[in-house]
């Protein structure tokens, strides 16, 4: 029986590698596969800022690429967190006939609900934080550009 509350915390806290799927939807699942692509190249991203400086362009690219795929998670672990627990039991326990609609694994706790303010704060942050250094980037290249320009 899979625990939301479990599912939650994975996709907060390690999300961003896939994961909180392989615990969903088991080791055949393509987007639990997927996702440390763009996790890789958002942490190269930041790697390359860091020793040819903020003026490269390709980091640019990548470093919002794992912001976004950090939000992404978060916005998972929020939609997790607060699934009914009827809705969470039909879509992750349903091979358990066993078990009743109502049971155990997709009943939210204090932890649960601990899950998805973190989740709330943690994705908020990373979306904003991405979009920032993303247009502050991009607008300081165009200053540039125009200056090029009108000299």
């Amino acid at each position: 029986m899979k625990n939301k509350t479990l599912a939650t915390w994975l996709t907060l806290g390690l999300g961003p590698l896939g994961l909180h799927r392989f615990y969903l939807f088991g080791r055949s699942d393509l987007i639990g596969w997927a996702l440390p692509i763009p996790t890789a190249l958002g942490l190269y991203g930041m790697m390359r800022a860091r020793g040819l400086g903020l003026d490269d362009h390709i980091s640019w690219l990548l470093i919002p690429l794992l912001g976004f795929t950090l939000a992404a998670c978060c916005l998972n672990a929020i939609v997790y967190g607060l699934m009914s627990e009827a809705a969470w039991n039909a879509r992750f326990n349903s091979a358990d006939l066993a078990q009743p609609q109502d049971g155990a694994g997709g009943r939210s706790n204090w932890l649960t609900i601990i899950g998805v303010i973190a989740a709330l704060m943690v994705g908020a942050t990373a979306l904003m934080a991405s979009l920032a250094y993303s247009f502050q980037r991009y607008f300081e290249w165009q200053i540039e550009l125009a200056r090029q320009i009108s000299q």
